[in-house]
């Protein structure tokens, strides 16, 4: 078939790009007009009332409009009959109308008279006829003479009557009258009328008025209309009849057979609207409908939450004998007028079904609190004390702790006491009956509950303290005050770690709260078992700390060194976590010179404490050997590189790897006042001018840490002027993790920056300016106050290279010692410093010194270019010589060889006053004799 398309009678195929768009597009019209199958396709109830309403107005309006014109055709050829039968009957009864007819010729005296009625009246014609029907008169001059058209035989019996005619010549509404003599005889008849077309034309002048009536009504009935509809559209959100009833269906479900209350609040606070199951559960009256919720008796809790517009979830209000649950929302943007709506759920059996699954969460929780609260210190009282602030006041009104004595001093208790020194006291009030930390708790009668607790290793329940006669009979007085107080529940767990009993735990509970049971007894053993844990954990580091402390103290000095040149004073604190290697000295060097040192091993613990203790000897070795401190701190260095390769090797998993150590290291020489300082990465010390107090951290060149290995150490000289204070101090002092380096030292600047204080009362006043939390740093403090050799109990000799010059330099020197009143200590000191002179001459190089120091004792120097050193040996009963150091040795306290820049110094210090020994004396004999 050419020219007709064919339709596949296969399924459609839906293109593959985009099926879910035009799904939704399909969905999006249906939702739009309608589904199919509902009025004209119009989706919203709105809608269709408004289509409806239109439908049926323009029905009206048109059967309206038909109706008027049907009337209005009726209304005028009702009209035309009356004016054509009124027009018939005015001519026929006129007066000269009769005669007429009776008349030879009643149209030449009619006819006139016809016409000018017809104009008068208003009718199209008014014609005579003869009682036969004949025309007389006619307005068409031609039909006279002619029968009329129509059955006239009425008239014509004497009967007036009005018909629409239908014939020639026209259509018209027409009267036909009888015309009568005085005898009453029929003498002719008259016919008026209005022709049919000009009936029409009255009904088309009405018709135009009748229209736009119509017109008018339609549009005001559609107006009402589409008002009607906007509002009903606002009223039901747009929503089609299938979704109205719906929602009915919703709305009386949850009105009646939703298990949970509903209540809407106005703005206002009245009720708007209750379902059956709120009605039921607030006992509401049937009459509480637009009633203010303040009168219908539902608490102030509730009411307050209902008035206030508050949004809650799951808020519990006592209903009568009902637990409620309460959730509010506002009801904007939803509701239509601002207002609350609020749901509830009788939740008395599910929290009677579910209160020990919250007390079992609560426990849960307790316990992961107490995992995490106790044991932050290894402070043992403060662990106890965590132990009672987790269980007050969530499980107990107060609780006690008491504990034994070998564990506050962090021994290892070996047997169960029957005393305990109370340790820890917490409650809600701060007043309780019950007795202080830190007296001693007696278990005196073995049925109390403590005792027992101690007998059994486990917990003892007293849930009713009234009825224990043994408890009120260890202590009456305080049981009767306890009592009295209030406390009436009694949990006693023994405090156990490794089957050891440490101490006592105590949950007490006052009358206020539910008496303990079982599930709380299990609940105590398990809290204090975690505690227990803590507690010996910190007895064993307070052990620990005590023994490191111990050590520690016992590798730094007791007391410090008589000497001339500083005026010294330290304080030293350890660490409260753990002890340190920090440590300091004062270390008195030949020519009334002073080594100051501090310093700091990295790390905590014993092993620092023991490796700073090796430290401490290095340097008093070191010292002893009279190194410049560039040189000392080089060799401490490789001695810490050695410690670690040490501990690498023994892979001792016990003790921590020592990274390293700072030190600073200054020497002080009263003679030039000058100090000569080297550091390996410790901060400077601090120097206070001894005017005005201002205070300066001399700039050291950078050193790295000792144990880095690989790089040089640099010395600084500084001089420092007759009273001025020196403050060598650890980074504990001024750095910790509550404020920067910056912030300690401007600190320790403001606590030293007095003019006048003596090194004790800096030491103090440094305690007191620097903050007193506990230390988490060792902290080492050595304050010196520097003092000047006078010039005049110095002199110095320059001695040429013979030993000739020998005896000239003794005469020199019994001089000077005769002029420092020394005539005693001259023999000695001439000759000590002859051999000196002699050993240098015979053995050294230019230039060669000599110089006596007076102080507390009399020192000898002598110094030449040689950097070869000398060395002390015994002569042979046949030497000639080699006895000089050996006298030098003999009649000296200490003798020594020093290195400088230009070659070597060696001493001699003396002691003032006394003689000689027997056995020196006897030596020097034998060597004068020979």
């Amino acid at each position: 078939m050419i020219g007709r398309s064919r339709r596949s009678r296969l399924p459609a195929v839906r293109p593959p790009s985009r099926p879910r768009q035009r799904d939704q597009q399909r969905e999006r019209s249906a939702g739009r007009w309608g589904r199919p199958g509902t009025l004209l396709g119009v989706h919203s109830l709105a809608a269709q009332v408004f289509l409806l309403q239109a439908i049926v107005v323009i029905l009206l309006v048109i059967a309206g409009t038909a109706a008027l014109v049907l009337q209005a055709r009726y209304d005028s050829r009702q009209d035309a009959e009356n004016r054509s039968l009124a027009a018939a009957v005015s001519f026929a009864h006129g007066p000269a109308t009769a005669a007429a007819l009776k008349s030879p010729n009643p149209t030449v005296l009619l006819q006139p008279d016809a016409i000018q009625a017809q104009r008068a009246a208003g009718v199209d014609f008014i014609t005579v006829l003869s009682p036969d029907g004949t025309r007389y008169t006619d307005p068409v001059p031609a039909l006279i003479g002619t029968p009329a058209e129509g059955d006239v035989s009425r008239a014509a019996a004497g009967e007036s009557f009005t018909e629409t005619f239908v014939g020639h010549p026209r259509d018209a509404v027409r009267a036909v009258v009888p015309v009568t003599d005085a005898t009453g005889q029929v003498v002719g008849m008259v016919s008026a009328g209005i022709q049919v077309a000009n009936v029409g034309d009255l009904l088309d002048r009405q018709l135009p008025v009748v229209l736009a009536s119509a017109a008018g009504a339609l549009a005001l009935a559609t107006g009402g209309a589409a008002l009607v509809s906007r509002r009903l559209r606002r009223q039901t959100h747009g929503l089609d009849p299938g979704e109205m009833t719906r929602m009915y269906e919703h709305h009386d479900a949850v009105l009646h057979a939703v298990r949970e209350g509903v209540l809407i609040v106005g703005g206002d606070g009245r009720l708007v609207l209750a379902n059956d199951e709120a009605r039921r559960l607030l006992e509401l009256p049937p009459d509480a409908d637009r009633q203010p919720v303040s009168e219908l008796g539902l608490g102030a809790g509730m009411t307050q939450l209902l008035v206030s517009g508050e949004e809650v979830s799951d808020a519990v209000f006592l209903s009568g004998d009902r637990l409620l649950a309460v959730n509010t929302r506002p009801t904007a943007p939803y509701g239509g007028v601002p207002g609350v709506v609020a749901s509830l759920r009788d939740t008395t059996e599910l929290r009677a079904l579910s209160g020990r699954a919250e007390i079992a969460r609560e426990r849960l929780t307790l316990l992961y609190e107490a995992g995490v609260r106790i044991g932050t210190t290894l402070n043992v009282q403060r662990t106890t004390e965590e132990l009672a602030e987790v269980a007050v006041p969530r499980f107990a009104d107060f609780m006690t702790v008491e504990l034994l004595d070998y564990v506050l001093s962090g021994e290892e208790p070996t047997t169960t006491a029957t005393e305990m020194r109370r340790t820890t006291l917490i409650g809600i009030r701060s007043d309780p009956p019950l007795q202080p930390v830190g007296d001693l708790i007696r278990f005196v009668i073995p049925t109390t509950p403590m005792a027992m607790a101690l007998d059994t290793g486990q917990a003892v329940l007293s849930p009713d303290l009234t009825e224990l006669a043994n408890w009120r009979a260890q202590d009456p007085e305080g049981a009767r005050q306890a009592l009295e107080y209030g406390i009436r529940s009694l949990i006693t767990v023994p405090l156990q770690a490794r089957g050891v009993v440490l101490g006592m735990a105590n949950f007490w509970r006052t009358g206020d709260q539910p008496p303990y049971d079982e599930d709380d007894t299990s609940f105590a053993e398990e809290l204090v078992a975690r505690a227990a844990v803590a507690v010996d954990n910190a007895r064993r580091f307070t052990r620990e700390h005590a023994m490191a402390v111990t050590l520690q103290r016992s590798l730094l000095p007791r007391d410090l060194p008589v000497q001339d040149a500083l005026e010294v004073a330290w304080r030293y604190q350890p660490a409260q976590a753990g002890v340190g290697g920090d440590w300091f000295d004062v270390i008195p060097l030949p020519g009334f010179r002073v080594a100051l040192v501090v310093g700091d091993v990295v790390g905590h613990g014993m092993y620092a404490a023991a490796t700073m203790g090796r430290l401490r000897t290095a340097v008093l070795n070191f010292s002893s050997l009279d190194l410049p401190p560039a040189d000392l701190l080089a060799h401490l260095d490789d001695l810490v590189i050695r410690i670690d390769a040490d501990q690498r090797a023994e892979d001792d998993q016990d003790r921590g790897p020592v990274t390293g150590a700072t030190c600073l290291y200054a020497v002080y020489d009263s003679v030039r006042g000058r100090c000569t300082l080297a550091h390996a990465g410790h901060l400077p010390p601090a120097v206070v001018d001894p005017v005005h107090g201002v205070v300066t951290y001399p700039e050291l060149p950078v050193s790295p840490p000792l144990g880095v290995g690989g790089h040089p150490f640099e010395e600084s000289e500084i001089e420092l002027p007759e009273g001025s204070r020196i403050v060598l101090f650890t980074d504990g002092l001024v750095e910790d993790r509550r404020r920067d380096i910056d912030e300690g030292l401007e600190l320790l600047r403001r606590a030293i920056a007095v003019p006048d204080l003596s090194p004790e009362e800096t030491c103090q006043a440094v305690t007191e300016a620097m903050p007193r939390a506990p230390a988490s740093d060792d902290i080492a403090l050595l304050v010196a106050r520097t003092h000047r050799l006078p010039a005049d109990r110095v002199a110095v000799w320059d001695v040429p290279l013979d030993v000739a010059e020998v005896s000239r330099a003794r005469a020199q020197a019994a001089r000077k010692l005769a002029e420092w009143d020394l005539a005693d200590a001259s023999f000695v000191a001439e000759l000590v410093l002859s051999e000196l002179l002699t050993n240098a001459i015979r053995y050294g190089t230019e230039p060669v010194q000599a110089r006596l120091l007076y102080g507390s004792t009399l020192v000898c120097e002598v110094s030449d270019g040689s950097s070869t050193s000398p060395h002390l040996r015994r002569a042979g009963a046949t030497d000639e010589g080699g006895r000089g150091l050996f006298l030098v040795a003999q009649y000296s306290q200490r003798w020594g060889t020093r290195y400088v820049a230009g070659g070597k110094v060696i001493w001699a210090e003396m002691a003032l006053g006394g003689e000689p020994p027997e056995e020196t004396m006897m030596v020097l004999d034998d060597e004068l004799v020979w």
